[in-house]
């Protein structure tokens, strides 16, 4: 049970399989930019928020979980894939776009700034669109999503799809 002093975050993974709830303060809310981490997540970079010890649930199903290195396991969906975690002896951090509000969870750090990609800091120049703008999109006329909603759910996935 959260206490109403204590924020609580609630998020998963794309699919719904993995979900999870934070009791208490995220720490070490930060951006790493080591190689380790841009594998890892795909990306540019990997944006990572530290759970209080303690505090963090999973309510849905586990990550699977790769030793990345003698120190770190990475946690990510064994159904759909999505990157979960960082766990290190010092803590268990989560992959900011894996909560369900992601805008809520400011980064305040950068890290592995040594394997920093030449262009990531001139990415807000570039000339920016929204999607329904991209004239090849046909697409979306008749997309139906199949991606988990940004809240908890009874149950996953919807009868509909099983």
């Amino acid at each position: 049970m959260s206490l109403p002093n204590k924020p609580v975050y609630t998020g998963g993974c794309q699919c719904g399989a993995v979900r999870f709830r934070v009791n208490g303060a995220l720490t070490s809310v930060s951006i790493c930019h080591c190689r380790m981490c841009q594998k890892a997540f795909g990306a540019f970079y990997a944006p990572l928020a530290t759970a209080p010890e303690g505090g963090l649930e999973w309510t849905r199903g586990e990550p699977k979980r790769y030793r990345s290195s003698s120190h770190v396991l990475r946690g990510f969906c064994g159904e759909c894939g999505t990157p979960l975690t960082y766990e290190a002896p010092d803590g268990v951090a989560l992959a900011i776009g894996a909560f369900d509000d992601p805008a809520s969870v400011a980064p305040t750090r950068q890290w592995g700034i040594e394997a920093k990609l030449p262009y990531v800091d001139a990415l807000p120049a570039l000339p920016a669109s929204p999607t329904e703008a991209d004239g090849d999109a046909t697409f979306l006329a008749d997309l139906v999503s199949c991606q988990h909603p940004d809240h908890d759910t009874e149950s996953w996935p919807p009868k509909e799809r099983t």
